[in-house]
Protein backbone atom coordinates (compact mmCIF):
# COMPACT_ATOMS: atom_id res chain seq x y z
CA UNK A 1 0.00 0.00 0.00
CA UNK A 2 0.80 3.76 -0.60
CA UNK A 3 -0.01 6.97 0.96
CA UNK A 4 0.46 9.50 -2.13
CA UNK A 5 0.45 13.38 0.20
CA UNK A 6 -0.55 16.19 -1.84
CA UNK A 7 2.03 19.16 -3.07
CA UNK A 8 0.72 21.20 -0.37
CA UNK A 9 0.94 18.37 2.61
CA UNK A 10 3.59 19.69 4.89
CA UNK A 11 6.29 17.98 7.13
CA UNK A 12 3.30 17.61 10.44
CA UNK A 13 1.13 15.97 8.02
CA UNK A 14 4.09 13.27 6.72
CA UNK A 15 4.89 13.20 10.38
CA UNK A 16 1.37 12.36 11.60
CA UNK A 17 0.69 9.71 8.49
CA UNK A 18 3.94 8.06 9.50
CA UNK A 19 2.89 7.60 13.06
CA UNK A 20 -0.66 6.07 12.21
CA UNK A 21 1.17 3.16 10.12
CA UNK A 22 3.86 2.81 12.59
CA UNK A 23 1.47 2.38 15.27
CA UNK A 24 -0.39 -0.36 13.36
CA UNK A 25 2.90 -1.95 14.16
CA UNK A 26 3.80 -1.70 10.25
CA UNK A 27 6.93 -0.24 8.71
CA UNK A 28 7.22 3.03 6.55
CA UNK A 29 9.24 3.99 3.40
CA UNK A 30 9.61 7.77 2.85
CA UNK A 31 9.88 8.69 -0.91
CA UNK A 32 10.16 12.38 -1.12
CA UNK A 33 9.83 13.94 -4.99
CA UNK A 34 10.41 17.63 -5.83
CA UNK A 35 6.14 17.86 -5.46
CA UNK A 36 5.44 14.63 -4.33
CA UNK A 37 5.83 12.13 -0.98
CA UNK A 38 5.39 9.08 -1.23
CA UNK A 39 5.17 6.77 1.92
CA UNK A 40 5.05 3.16 1.28
CA UNK A 41 4.03 0.63 3.57
CA UNK A 42 5.87 -2.34 4.62
CA UNK A 43 3.75 -5.44 6.43
CA UNK A 44 0.37 -6.33 7.07
CA UNK A 45 -1.26 -3.82 5.22
CA UNK A 46 -4.76 -5.36 7.39
CA UNK A 47 -3.57 -3.85 9.91
CA UNK A 48 -4.23 -0.09 9.49
CA UNK A 49 -6.97 1.79 8.66
CA UNK A 50 -7.50 3.27 5.25
CA UNK A 51 -10.02 5.06 6.30
CA UNK A 52 -8.41 7.14 8.81
CA UNK A 53 -5.43 7.27 6.71
CA UNK A 54 -7.56 9.03 3.35
CA UNK A 55 -8.58 11.32 6.29
CA UNK A 56 -5.31 12.49 7.21
CA UNK A 57 -3.96 16.09 6.67
CA UNK A 58 -2.60 16.10 3.27
CA UNK A 59 -3.18 12.66 1.87
CA UNK A 60 -4.31 12.77 -1.82
CA UNK A 61 -4.46 9.40 -2.05
CA UNK A 62 -4.12 5.59 -1.39
CA UNK A 63 -2.82 3.11 -4.04
CA UNK A 64 -2.92 -0.68 -3.31
CA UNK A 65 0.49 -2.39 -4.56
CA UNK A 66 -0.52 -6.00 -5.76
CA UNK A 67 3.59 -7.27 -6.36
CA UNK A 68 5.05 -8.95 -3.27
CA UNK A 69 7.51 -6.97 -3.94
CA UNK A 70 7.88 -3.47 -1.62
CA UNK A 71 10.81 -1.83 -1.68
CA UNK A 72 12.36 -2.90 -4.77
CA UNK A 73 8.68 -1.66 -6.82
CA UNK A 74 9.35 1.65 -8.53
CA UNK A 75 5.87 2.18 -7.08
CA UNK A 76 7.11 2.74 -3.12
CA UNK A 77 10.76 4.87 -4.78
CA UNK A 78 9.79 6.38 -8.24
CA UNK A 79 12.94 8.07 -8.84
CA UNK A 80 16.10 5.97 -10.19
CA UNK A 81 18.28 4.65 -7.43
CA UNK A 82 21.89 5.67 -7.57
CA UNK A 83 24.49 3.46 -6.22
CA UNK A 84 27.93 4.32 -5.35
CA UNK A 85 31.15 1.78 -4.96
CA UNK A 86 34.76 2.50 -3.86
CA UNK A 87 35.64 6.31 -3.19
CA UNK A 88 38.05 5.54 -0.03
CA UNK A 89 40.89 3.62 -1.38
CA UNK A 90 40.12 3.28 -5.07
CA UNK A 91 38.28 5.25 -7.34
CA UNK A 92 34.37 6.09 -7.07
CA UNK A 93 31.70 4.72 -9.75
CA UNK A 94 27.95 5.37 -9.74
CA UNK A 95 25.94 2.85 -11.07
CA UNK A 96 22.36 4.28 -11.99
CA UNK A 97 23.04 8.00 -12.72
CA UNK A 98 25.12 9.14 -16.21
CA UNK A 99 27.97 6.96 -15.46
CA UNK A 100 28.10 3.38 -17.63
CA UNK A 101 30.07 1.33 -15.42
CA UNK A 102 31.52 -1.47 -17.00
CA UNK A 103 33.10 -4.26 -14.98
CA UNK A 104 36.18 -6.21 -16.69
CA UNK A 105 38.30 -9.08 -15.73
CA UNK A 106 39.10 -12.18 -15.62
CA UNK A 107 36.29 -15.22 -14.90
CA UNK A 108 38.78 -16.89 -12.50
CA UNK A 109 41.44 -15.60 -10.79
CA UNK A 110 44.60 -17.52 -11.41
CA UNK A 111 47.87 -15.55 -10.56
CA UNK A 112 48.56 -11.85 -9.40
CA UNK A 113 50.17 -11.54 -13.00
CA UNK A 114 46.67 -12.46 -14.59
CA UNK A 115 44.80 -10.01 -12.63
CA UNK A 116 47.21 -7.52 -12.91
CA UNK A 117 47.29 -7.43 -16.48
CA UNK A 118 43.77 -7.55 -17.09
CA UNK A 119 43.37 -4.78 -14.57
CA UNK A 120 45.30 -2.28 -16.63
CA UNK A 121 43.89 -3.01 -19.82
CA UNK A 122 40.61 -2.67 -17.61
CA UNK A 123 42.20 1.00 -16.66
CA UNK A 124 43.59 1.96 -20.00
CA UNK A 125 40.17 1.36 -21.60
CA UNK A 126 37.70 3.84 -19.29
CA UNK A 127 36.19 1.06 -17.78
CA UNK A 128 35.13 1.86 -14.58
CA UNK A 129 35.75 -1.69 -12.22
CA UNK A 130 37.48 -5.03 -11.73
CA UNK A 131 35.62 -7.97 -11.68
CA UNK A 132 37.30 -11.81 -11.11
CA UNK A 133 36.06 -15.06 -9.57
CA UNK A 134 37.53 -16.28 -6.76
CA UNK A 135 35.24 -18.84 -5.96
CA UNK A 136 33.78 -20.29 -8.41
CA UNK A 137 30.45 -22.23 -8.44
CA UNK A 138 31.06 -24.73 -11.57
CA UNK A 139 28.87 -27.43 -13.09
CA UNK A 140 30.98 -29.81 -12.78
CA UNK A 141 33.32 -30.82 -9.11
CA UNK A 142 36.09 -31.52 -11.69
CA UNK A 143 36.25 -28.25 -12.53
CA UNK A 144 39.05 -25.26 -11.39
CA UNK A 145 36.67 -24.45 -8.26
CA UNK A 146 38.86 -20.83 -7.50
CA UNK A 147 41.78 -19.82 -5.22
CA UNK A 148 38.92 -18.81 -3.02
CA UNK A 149 41.04 -16.13 -0.18
CA UNK A 150 44.46 -16.42 -1.88
CA UNK A 151 42.39 -14.85 -4.92
CA UNK A 152 40.70 -12.36 -2.88
CA UNK A 153 43.94 -11.09 -1.31
CA UNK A 154 45.37 -10.69 -5.15
CA UNK A 155 42.11 -9.15 -6.20
CA UNK A 156 42.31 -6.57 -3.21
CA UNK A 157 45.87 -6.01 -3.99
CA UNK A 158 45.43 -4.82 -7.51
CA UNK A 159 42.10 -2.93 -6.70
CA UNK A 160 44.21 -0.50 -4.57
CA UNK A 161 47.38 -0.87 -7.14
CA UNK A 162 45.06 0.65 -10.07
CA UNK A 163 42.24 2.24 -8.10
CA UNK A 164 39.73 0.26 -9.55
CA UNK A 165 36.93 -0.95 -7.34
CA UNK A 166 36.83 -4.29 -6.89
CA UNK A 167 33.43 -6.80 -7.37
CA UNK A 168 33.44 -10.58 -6.87
CA UNK A 169 31.26 -13.42 -6.32
CA UNK A 170 30.12 -14.94 -2.72
CA UNK A 171 28.75 -18.22 -2.83
CA UNK A 172 28.47 -18.95 1.21
CA UNK A 173 27.85 -17.03 4.09
CA UNK A 174 31.19 -18.17 4.93
CA UNK A 175 32.25 -16.95 1.79
CA UNK A 176 30.83 -13.81 2.77
CA UNK A 177 32.75 -13.23 5.81
CA UNK A 178 36.13 -14.07 4.40
CA UNK A 179 35.33 -11.69 1.42
CA UNK A 180 34.27 -8.84 2.85
CA UNK A 181 37.67 -7.15 3.75
CA UNK A 182 38.95 -7.32 0.48
CA UNK A 183 35.70 -6.39 -1.90
CA UNK A 184 34.29 -2.87 -2.44
CA UNK A 185 30.85 -4.91 -4.07
CA UNK A 186 29.92 -8.51 -3.50
CA UNK A 187 28.08 -10.67 -6.19
CA UNK A 188 25.30 -13.06 -5.92
CA UNK A 189 25.70 -15.65 -9.09
CA UNK A 190 22.68 -17.20 -10.44
CA UNK A 191 22.91 -20.41 -8.71
CA UNK A 192 22.28 -18.38 -5.69
CA UNK A 193 19.83 -16.18 -6.64
CA UNK A 194 17.51 -17.69 -4.11
CA UNK A 195 19.58 -18.72 -1.35
CA UNK A 196 17.70 -17.00 0.89
CA UNK A 197 20.08 -17.12 3.65
CA UNK A 198 22.64 -15.50 1.71
CA UNK A 199 20.49 -13.38 0.48
CA UNK A 200 19.88 -11.99 3.85
CA UNK A 201 23.51 -11.91 4.77
CA UNK A 202 24.61 -9.83 1.86
CA UNK A 203 21.22 -7.26 3.31
CA UNK A 204 23.51 -7.01 6.53
CA UNK A 205 27.14 -7.11 4.76
CA UNK A 206 27.96 -3.07 4.42
CA UNK A 207 28.54 -3.63 0.97
CA UNK A 208 26.68 -2.66 -2.22
CA UNK A 209 25.36 -5.77 -4.06
CA UNK A 210 24.89 -6.98 -7.26
CA UNK A 211 22.03 -9.75 -7.68
CA UNK A 212 22.29 -11.86 -10.91
CA UNK A 213 19.27 -13.39 -12.32
CA UNK A 214 19.01 -17.33 -11.84
CA UNK A 215 18.88 -19.05 -14.97
CA UNK A 216 15.47 -19.77 -15.02
CA UNK A 217 14.19 -17.07 -12.76
CA UNK A 218 10.98 -14.89 -13.83
CA UNK A 219 11.22 -11.03 -13.50
CA UNK A 220 9.33 -11.17 -10.24
CA UNK A 221 11.43 -13.68 -8.85
CA UNK A 222 14.48 -12.09 -9.73
CA UNK A 223 13.08 -8.49 -7.72
CA UNK A 224 11.59 -10.60 -4.68
CA UNK A 225 15.05 -12.35 -4.11
CA UNK A 226 16.18 -8.47 -4.03
CA UNK A 227 13.48 -7.92 -1.53
CA UNK A 228 15.41 -9.93 0.79
CA UNK A 229 18.29 -7.64 0.39
CA UNK A 230 16.31 -4.62 0.76
CA UNK A 231 14.38 -5.91 3.47
CA UNK A 232 17.91 -6.97 5.57
CA UNK A 233 19.00 -2.90 5.40
CA UNK A 234 21.06 -2.65 2.13
CA UNK A 235 19.51 -0.65 -0.21
CA UNK A 236 22.73 -0.87 -2.63
CA UNK A 237 21.45 -3.41 -4.77
CA UNK A 238 22.13 -3.53 -8.86
CA UNK A 239 20.66 -6.25 -10.83
CA UNK A 240 22.47 -8.11 -13.16
CA UNK A 241 20.58 -9.67 -16.42
CA UNK A 242 22.80 -12.69 -17.37
CA UNK A 243 20.87 -14.53 -20.11
CA UNK A 244 18.18 -17.30 -19.06
CA UNK A 245 18.00 -21.19 -20.12
CA UNK A 246 15.78 -21.81 -22.71
CA UNK A 247 15.53 -24.56 -25.62
CA UNK A 248 18.59 -22.38 -28.04
CA UNK A 249 21.56 -24.18 -27.66
CA UNK A 250 23.55 -21.96 -30.58
CA UNK A 251 24.57 -19.54 -27.25
CA UNK A 252 25.27 -20.54 -23.76
CA UNK A 253 22.12 -19.02 -22.49
CA UNK A 254 19.47 -16.57 -24.13
CA UNK A 255 20.51 -13.03 -23.36
CA UNK A 256 16.73 -11.78 -22.15
CA UNK A 257 17.33 -7.73 -23.19
CA UNK A 258 13.90 -6.98 -23.05
CA UNK A 259 14.50 -7.56 -19.31
CA UNK A 260 16.69 -4.21 -19.27
CA UNK A 261 13.35 -2.06 -20.11
CA UNK A 262 11.07 -4.53 -17.99
CA UNK A 263 13.00 -3.90 -15.00
CA UNK A 264 13.02 0.22 -15.55
CA UNK A 265 9.46 -0.09 -15.64
CA UNK A 266 8.87 -2.22 -12.24
CA UNK A 267 11.88 -0.83 -10.26
CA UNK A 268 13.83 1.68 -9.41
CA UNK A 269 17.44 -0.47 -8.89
CA UNK A 270 19.86 0.12 -11.50
CA UNK A 271 20.15 -2.85 -13.83
CA UNK A 272 23.44 -4.34 -16.08
CA UNK A 273 23.89 -7.08 -18.52
CA UNK A 274 26.65 -9.77 -18.18
CA UNK A 275 26.98 -10.74 -22.06
CA UNK A 276 29.88 -12.76 -21.89
CA UNK A 277 27.35 -15.42 -19.51
CA UNK A 278 24.59 -14.82 -21.74
CA UNK A 279 26.05 -16.08 -25.05
CA UNK A 280 29.15 -18.22 -24.22
CA UNK A 281 31.04 -17.01 -27.82
CA UNK A 282 33.35 -14.40 -27.72
CA UNK A 283 32.14 -12.99 -31.67
CA UNK A 284 29.16 -12.41 -30.30
CA UNK A 285 29.73 -10.09 -26.62
CA UNK A 286 30.48 -6.59 -29.02
CA UNK A 287 26.92 -6.45 -30.41
CA UNK A 288 24.92 -7.80 -26.87
CA UNK A 289 26.85 -5.18 -25.38
CA UNK A 290 25.92 -2.59 -27.60
CA UNK A 291 22.62 -3.45 -27.57
CA UNK A 292 22.41 -3.43 -23.90
CA UNK A 293 23.97 0.09 -23.66
CA UNK A 294 21.10 1.11 -26.33
CA UNK A 295 18.14 0.04 -24.61
CA UNK A 296 18.89 1.63 -21.16
CA UNK A 297 21.20 -0.76 -19.03
CA UNK A 298 23.20 0.60 -16.51
CA UNK A 299 26.67 -1.41 -17.27
CA UNK A 300 28.12 -4.46 -18.41
CA UNK A 301 30.28 -6.76 -16.91
CA UNK A 302 32.52 -8.32 -19.56
CA UNK A 303 35.11 -10.91 -18.91
CA UNK A 304 38.47 -10.29 -20.61
CA UNK A 305 41.81 -12.30 -19.81
CA UNK A 306 45.38 -11.62 -21.14
CA UNK A 307 45.34 -15.78 -23.01
CA UNK A 308 41.82 -16.67 -23.33
CA UNK A 309 42.60 -19.96 -24.68
CA UNK A 310 44.62 -20.77 -21.41
CA UNK A 311 41.96 -19.47 -19.35
CA UNK A 312 40.64 -22.14 -16.62
CA UNK A 313 37.68 -21.18 -16.59
CA UNK A 314 35.53 -19.66 -19.53
CA UNK A 315 37.93 -18.57 -22.22
CA UNK A 316 35.26 -19.17 -25.26
CA UNK A 317 33.63 -15.82 -23.63
CA UNK A 318 36.74 -14.01 -22.79
CA UNK A 319 37.69 -10.79 -24.89
CA UNK A 320 41.28 -10.44 -25.16
CA UNK A 321 42.54 -6.81 -23.97
CA UNK A 322 42.19 -5.80 -27.58
CA UNK A 323 38.69 -6.71 -28.08
CA UNK A 324 37.92 -5.46 -24.74
CA UNK A 325 39.87 -2.11 -25.26
CA UNK A 326 37.86 -1.79 -29.14
CA UNK A 327 34.30 -2.14 -27.38
CA UNK A 328 35.35 0.51 -24.83
CA UNK A 329 35.70 2.76 -27.61
CA UNK A 330 32.87 1.54 -29.56
CA UNK A 331 30.57 2.16 -26.64
CA UNK A 332 31.39 5.84 -26.00
CA UNK A 333 29.93 7.60 -29.29
CA UNK A 334 26.75 5.58 -28.35
CA UNK A 335 27.09 6.50 -24.53
CA UNK A 336 26.91 10.20 -25.53
CA UNK A 337 24.15 9.92 -27.57
CA UNK A 338 22.29 9.25 -24.45
CA UNK A 339 24.23 12.10 -21.92
CA UNK A 340 26.13 9.17 -20.65
CA UNK A 341 29.96 8.40 -19.77
CA UNK A 342 32.18 5.63 -18.93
Amino acid sequence: MIVVMNSSATEENVKNVENIITSAGLHVHLSKGEETTIIGIVGDKTRVNTETLQAADGVEKIIQVTESYKLANRKFHPANTVIKVGGKDTDAVTIGGDQFVIMGGPCAVESYEEVKSAAECVKKSGAGMLRGGAYKPRTSPYSFQGLEEEGLKILHRVSRETGLPVISEVTSEEALKTAIPYLDMVQVGTRNMQNFALLKAVGKCGLPVMLKRGMAATIDEWLNAAEYILSSGNENVVLCERGIRTYETSTRNTLDISAVPVIKTKSHLPIIVDPSHASGVRAYIAPLSKAAAACGADGLMIETHPDPAKALSDGPQSLTFDMFENLCKDLTPLLSLQGRRL
